[in-house]
């Protein structure tokens, strides 16, 4: 992430003159080396003179035509934004020029002064960011002069194409330039590939909270002096954890200062009956509360507690450092500000007193870790994004930064207008084709779209009397859905072409596999293309040569039976990986699927029901996601290997050796596999004849040497407890204490809580193993647990447990607690009797036995 500088390479500035058409008028701060005509066009789009304003998005740097030289402008030094693995130059392309974002205003203003009474205008900037929305800043409130609360829509753009109207020089493009490069992103945090699939998988607001530290250093001034954030109190109910901390623990304040000498007097009691504990009094017990379960507090905080008794001793680690071999947390703590010692309901006193020595030597980190959570939570509206403000000409602009994105993601594209547009499979025409219908003539068209793109194939987006910033939001849409939401797969982007024209049409026609969005009704006849969609009537129309084109092959893999035999046999009892496969059969003729099928229905109801963006982008990255590792199942049986995911291997236990665990995409049964890899078979084969299977190759190999998790395939093993039937015990087992063993720094808890996405309802699954009928599971998954609580992120997941799964946690956790504590003291008292029983000691031995016996 960058810091002050370097957000924006280039601005430039055209103009469309009534006799010679568009022109290129700036380029700020030098010339960028391309034909100038072809900018001009591509700044001005056809029948820009019909819209008040569009927002278009163009690229640089994809191909030789539109390639920047000199780039004297773009080799200061910068550091790049965290991205996937293998984002970076591969495969012999380090030579190949950074992609740039283009994102561009067209303005038409009319006077009756002028020639034809209006003027257009069009200003764009050049950036390496991907998410260029921020530059395009709307309806946000400012504080008029009168103190009244108004709506602005006041782009970055906007604000300097009016500047330029009123004084049309140079000097507007120098001040826009000098304003985006002053917008400071140096205490932006720096996240992971892992952290940011987990940030967009979560609700929570205060996620990775804690990456804001610097943000809450530089007001911790203020607080020091009393200027504390003081939460509001809505019914009862708390917006966050640690509001919830700070009013129970004012409460509970006031109720001490007003017990006045009894309260002291019974503080003096406790502090003489528990020694070696702090001499602060404990939680006063509500009446008719057994002290062997836990209490109603547990569950205050909107349903969102996991903890029992006061959760204000919970220790949340900076800077992803914490405690996970010890549960003495659990059930003994107290908060600094109220010094106050914390109930421990399913251990005995006993517990208390051995762990509160322990617990005093943490205060200091207790203290500073609540201010911490209190200021972090004050300051950060939402850690999704990061809030910063641009001004520029007195005008303060409010700038939220996402911080999940990926690169092939690029604008505020809307997964849900492409599937509302292109939502009947009726409007469909043209021949059928196998790289295409994976589920024969009734394929939905998102389905088409996107086996259009994995395989290849040449695609338009047409919108005839449309702006276009319409196309250029599909075309983006269109990207971001093949590629799992820049997320899975990549190689979208850099054959993406927003929008195209007729100026350049041989350059990016050209363009293998290219991705167009066009406003000119003459592309639909000139036939260079694969498939064509309409976004005016939402029809699809695949071209009627596209077997002379692509012709079909049989696939390796078909009815015969398969290459490498016995792997089918092996994993009969093998659950399925995800929903897709919930139902069995077939209802198209010939061999099809109804995986695709399952999976539109769900979204199209996901729609209906009003869900949001986010769930829709989740859904199609675990589409995008199976299809990669069910090609990679069938790379495996087709060739005997696979190039990028793990080898399909069943959980054997033989006799006498170590347990070896699954790993591979699972299915039901094989009849379920064999008939999806034969329906599946011809986009694979093409899939793996493009650049984007080559890139996958190489993110998998980056991802396999850098993952915090190694030696087993974490996504079967979850796949397992979720969906696994007849899961035998020595599997569980094997499973959960692997993953306890395995998953203890921060890194690992990060990778694993990746891997549970909100669509597998979290921890649900793996919170069942609380329940098992074997205490070694039971143990195994309170062992895992307790390495996540150790670290916020996991806190917060935790939090999402129900009630029942918290409750068991509690518990067990507080009686193996126990337990350990009574091993170790049998431990200490055998040694004691050891060192008694030597020679010499007879004497004293006697002595102790008769002092415990009352003999003196």
């Amino acid at each position: 992430m960058t810091g002050i500088g370097n957000h924006c390479s280039f601005v430039l500035l055209a103009e469309f003159h009534i006799y010679e058409g568009p022109q290129l008028k700036y380029q700020f701060p030098q010339p960028l080396g391309v034909d100038e005509s072809l900018l001009a066009t591509s700044m001005l789009p056809d029948g820009a003179e019909a819209q008040l304003d569009d927002w278009t998005v163009f690229f640089l740097n994809q191909t030789p035509f539109n390639t920047i030289s000199p780039v004297l402008a773009l080799d200061t030094p910068e550091v790049k934004p965290v991205a996937l693995p293998g984002h970076g130059h591969t495969n012999g392309k380090s030579d190949k020029p950074e992609l740039l974002c283009v994102l561009n205003l067209v303005r038409t203003k009319h006077d009756k002064t002028w020639d034809r009474g209006a003027k257009v205008l069009a200003l764009a900037i050049c950036t390496r960011h991907s998410y260029i929305q921020i530059f395009k800043v709307r309806n946000y409130l400012h504080v008029n002069q009168d103190g009244n609360l108004t709506v602005n829509e006041q782009p970055f753009l906007l604000l300097a194409i009016e500047d330029y109207f009123t004084d049309p020089s140079q000097d507007c493009l120098a001040r826009l330039f000098d304003a985006v490069n002053s917008m400071d992103l140096s205490a932006v945090p720096l996240l992971s590939r892992q952290e940011k699939l987990l940030m967009r998988s979560s609700e929570r607001k205060d996620i990775f909270a804690e990456k804001f530290s610097q943000r809450v250093n530089s007001q911790s001034t203020t607080v020091s002096k009393g200027k504390q954030h003081k939460p509001s109190n809505s019914g009862g109910s708390y917006s966050s954890f640690e509001e919830g901390i700070l009013m129970r623990s004012k409460d509970k304040d006031k109720a001490q200062s007003a017990e006045g000498t009894r309260g002291k007097r019974e503080n003096g009691i406790r502090s003489r009956a528990d020694t070696g504990s702090s001499s602060t009094a404990p939680l006063v017990q509500p009446p008719g509360q057994s002290q062997g379960s836990p209490s109603d507090t547990s569950f205050s905080l909107g349903g969102s507690a996991v903890w029992v008794g006061d959760e204000s001793g919970l220790e949340l680690a900076k800077d992803g450092v914490g405690d996970s071999n010890s549960v003495a947390s659990l059930t003994v703590s107290s908060s600094a500000p109220s010094h106050r010692k914390r109930r421990s309901t399913g251990a005995s006193s006993s517990s208390s007193q051995a762990h509160s020595r322990e617990h005093h030597a943490r205060q200091i980190n207790a203290s500073r870790s609540y201010y911490d959570m209190h200021l972090r939570h004050a300051m950060v509206k939402d850690t999704h994004f990061y809030h910063t403000t641009v001004t520029y000409r007195d005008h303060p602009l409010p700038i939220k930064l996402p911080l999940a994105t990926f690169p092939e993601e690029v604008g505020d594209y809307s997964l849900i207008s492409l599937i509302k547009v292109f939502n009947s499979n009726q409007l469909v025409s043209g021949p059928v084709h196998p790289h295409l219908h994976t589920s024969g003539p009734l394929t939905h068209p998102i389905i088409l779209l996107f086996n259009g793109l994995v395989t290849g194939k040449r695609i338009i987006f047409l919108g005839h009397k449309r702006p276009a910033g319409d196309v250029s939001n599909f075309v983006l849409s269109a990207c971001a859905l093949a590629s799992g939401c820049g997320v899975v797969l990549r190689g979208f982007i850099e054959r993406a072409f927003p929008y195209a024209n007729l100026e350049n049409r041989e350059e990016w026609e050209s363009v293998p596999a290219y991705i167009a969005g066009v406003t000119n009704p003459i592309f639909e006849t000139s036939r260079a293309w694969d498939l064509l969609f309409d976004i005016s009537s939402g029809s699809v129309t695949i071209a009627k040569d596209i077997h002379t084109t692509y012709p079909v092959v049989t696939p390796a893999f078909g009815a015969p039976p398969v290459t490498r035999s016995g792997t089918l046999k092996a994993e009969t009892s093998v659950g399925s990986e995800a929903d897709f496969d919930r139902k069995e059969g077939t209802k198209n003729e010939g061999i099809t699927t109804n995986s695709d099928k399952i999976f539109i229905e769900d979204i199209r109801a996901a729609i209906e029901d009003h869900f949001g963006e986010g769930l829709v982008r989740m859904r199609f990255t675990e589409y995008v996601a199976r299809f990669v590792r069910f090609a990679s199942r069938y790379e495996e049986e087709v060739t005997g290997a696979t190039n990028f995911g793990y080898p399909s291997i069943p959980f054997s236990e033989v006799p006498g050796q170590a347990l070896q665990l699954g790993s591979g995409i699972a299915f039901v049964d094989d009849a379920t596999c064999s008939r999806e890899l034969a329906a599946n078979a011809h986009r694979i084969e093409a899939w793996r004849k493009t650049s984007s299977y080559q890139y996958c190759v190489a993110d998998h190999e980056k991802f396999a040497a850098s993952s915090a998790i190694r030696g087993f395939d974490v996504l079967h093993q979850l796949s397992r407890v979720r969906h696994g039937k007849n899961l035998a015990d020595t599997e569980a087992l094997a499973i959960m204490r692997t993953l306890a063993d395995n998953v203890k720094t921060y890194e690992q808890v990060v990778e694993l809580l990746s891997f549970v996405m909100p669509q597998g309802q979290g921890l649900l699954h793996l919170g069942f193993g609380l329940f098992h009928q074997q205490e070694a599971v039971r143990d195994a998954t309170v062992d895992l647990f307790n390495n996540l609580r150790a670290f916020p992120v996991g806190v917060s997941f935790l939090q999402s447990l129900n009630h029942f799964q918290r409750y068991a946690y509690v518990r067990q956790a507080h009686g193996k607690e126990k337990k350990l504590l009574q091993q170790q003291q049998q431990q200490q008292d055998s040694r004691t009797e050891s060192n008694f029983s030597s020679p010499g000691t007879y004497t004293g031995r006697m002595h102790s036995n008769s002092v415990i016996n009352g003999n003196f």
